[in-house]
């Protein structure tokens, strides 16, 4: 059985920036950010990236041609070979009847809820009911779907199934918290024999998106919500939260069944709803490291406090012994180390495609799952957890003709594997920065050893260097270390875990690391680490390895190949240009080791 998971529309950023004014920093309440698609053949998942890899468009919103032209190209078939299409997304006309009722009975003033109810029947109508979606499917690719080989699957289930899928099919209770789905932004269930059970009781509506409100917090402090979280985050780490803090005294409420509300509740159709509270809070807004550190440190304790709520209930609801966290909510990993540790579940997973850039594996994968010709005691036979690196890669050939597009400006050295890692290796041991390009395209937002730029953290000013000379970043961002697994506890205090894969989880730094890696260490004290293991990214551990024989230095900086604004690179082509663009001092393009004509001498 061959299934296809799509996500992505053609008009939703132009009716989003018309009706709501959703540009800029306004730029948050959109429907198929992180446009992607999957496909899964018999069970397996051989091929997923997300659009804005292709299309160069971060966080797009856009119908995702390329993503699927590809994933069909990569498979070797058409679309008359896919037996199923799952969207995850399920706007059926009951749930834009509640949309709309829940609406009317707001305290909305009534101009403004006119308005939003001609814009939420608009919306449907154009963009994401069943008849729109599959008008905007075929007049992207020129197919029309066969409406019996639609899968429409509700957006929080497609979350739940993309970790149970990711972590290989084992039975676990789960969370999903996001901004909004269809209509809620919150549930918890369970997962058992492939069969989703959701815990009614815990369901919580959009006005009271823990995922929306932080997002509207990153507008105030003058980033770019759904974009700029991880920011936040990073500020957090400057200070402790004000005692009180209002978030959590004057702003949150709990409520049984694991719930909770706001004592002001989101509004859809105003984005700056909550700034004068959060100035009432906070004082007068300032632009300074000082007052936003410290609406940040409060914010990140209120999400805590929600999602541990959550959990405290979860966890007397179900007698299973794994927890799933999935959507955006779940990136926070600043929040995800100490919400498993303070809970009673042996194992809590977050996975790569927590985001809406792993919907579509979710969507496609719970679509196989409850086709009524998938056997179940097959379909749960997955032996293990699925390999991140699932997008397009590039073979030599591929990287020869890029590089041919850049003669006289770089000199290129053709080494062989062993070569590669003997002599990046050595070239780190100084202070340089290095982009490193194989395989196949990681998915999700994190740059996980394929498409990343590494350096040496033993140096103490070597994070200013890639921020300012390299990402075009704010100074106060952290770095993410690489770690072999083996090593990791007796490097950071992981508590409970045994591994952090996908940079999803925070841990101390333990006091006589603290002096030897200062460029991957948080104002806190704290890394968001990546565990390496042979089997999963073998040139890389051995380069780590290899770099840790020669100085001593356990870890390696690991930050995602792009600039600030752009995505990731993917192609060989969008690494050269990222390399001539900033002061990157060497590329590695698979067995290729390439400087700059004129390269500078590294820095000391």
């Amino acid at each position: 059985m061959i299934v296809l998971g799509c996500n992505g529309f053609t008009r939703v950023s132009e009716f989003f920036s018309e009706r709501l004014g959703s540009t800029g920093i306004n730029k948050h309440y959109l429907l198929g950010h992180d446009a992607a698609a999957a496909l899964l053949i018999d069970g397996r998942l051989v091929a997923a990236v997300e659009e804005e890899r292709l299309n160069r468009e971060k966080k797009t919103t856009d119908f995702p041609t390329h993503a699927v032209d590809w994933c069909l190209g990569e498979a070797g078939i058409t679309f008359d070979d896919v037996d199923l299409f799952a969207i995850p997304w399920d706007w059926s006309t009951r749930i834009l009847d509640e949309t709309l009722d829940g609406i009317r009975a707001s305290s909305a003033p009534e101009a403004a809820k006119t308005r939003l109810l001609g814009d939420m029947a608009d919306l449907f109508d154009q963009i994401v009911s069943h008849e729109a979606i599959l008008a905007d499917f075929e007049a992207r690719t020129g197919h029309r779907p066969d409406p019996s080989k639609v899968r429409f699957v509700p957006h929080h289930l497609a979350h739940a199934t993309t970790g149970y899928y990711l972590a290989g099919l084992k039975d676990a209770a789960f969370l999903v918290s996001d901004g909004r789905a269809e209509r809620f932004s919150t549930l918890m269930g369970e997962i058992r024999g492939g069969r989703i059970t959701v815990f009614d009781e815990t369901v919580t509506g959009a006005e009271y998106s823990m995922g929306t409100l932080f997002s509207t917090i990153t507008r105030f402090l003058g980033f770019v919500p759904n974009n700029d979280e991880y920011k936040v985050m990073g500020l957090a780490g400057y200070t402790d939260p004000p005692t009180p803090n209002p978030f959590v005294d004057r702003l949150l409420r709990l409520h049984d069944g694991g719930r909770h509300t706001f004592a002001k509740p989101l509004r859809a159709n105003d984005l700056h709803s909550h700034d004068a509270l959060f100035e009432e809070y906070f004082g007068p807004f300032e632009d300074t490291l000082e007052y936003k550190a410290r609406v940040a440190a409060a914010a990140q304790q209120m999400l805590y406090v929600a999602t541990a709520h959550q959990v405290r209930h979860l966890q007397g609801r179900t007698d299973l012994d794994r927890l799933l966290f999935e959507g955006g909510v779940a990136l926070n990993c600043l929040n995800n180390t100490p919400l498993f540790e303070g809970s009673r579940f042996e194992d809590m997973q977050v996975s790569f495609g927590a985001s809406d850039t792993g919907i579509t594996i979710g969507a496609a994968a719970h679509a196989w799952l409850n086709h009524p010709g998938t056997e179940p005691a097959n379909a749960l036979a997955a032996p293990a957890p699925v390999s991140p690196y699932l997008g397009p890669a590039y073979d030599e050939a591929a990287i020869e003709e890029a590089l041919e597009g850049f003669t006289g400006r770089v000199v290129v050295s053709r080494l062989d594997g062993d070569e590669v890692v003997e002599r990046v290796a050595k070239l780190l041991t100084e202070k340089v920065v290095i982009g490193w390009f194989e395989g196949r395209v990681e998915h999700g937002p994190r740059a996980l050893g394929h498409r990343s730029i590494l350096a040496n953290p033993g140096f103490t000013d070597i994070k200013d260097i890639i921020n300012t000379r390299v990402k075009h970043r704010e100074p106060f961002r952290p770095f993410a270390p690489l770690v072999l697994e083996e090593q990791a506890p007796k490097i950071f205090d992981m508590g409970r875990k045994t591994s952090s894969p996908y940079m999803t989880f925070v841990f101390p730094v333990r006091d006589e690391y603290r002096d030897r890696i200062p460029g991957a260490v948080h104002v806190d004290g704290t890394s968001r680490i990546q565990t390496l293991t042979d089997e999963g990214t073998p040139r890389l551990t051995a380069l780590l390895r290899k770099f840790t024989e020669l100085t001593d230095t356990p870890c390696l900086i690991n930050t995602s190949f792009n600039v600030a604004g752009e995505p990731i690179v993917c192609t060989p082509t969008d690494a050269l240009n990222c390399f001539m663009g900033t002061e990157i001092d060497y590329l590695v393009l698979g067995n290729h080791l390439i400087a700059k004509t004129e390269s500078p001498e590294p820095t000391r």
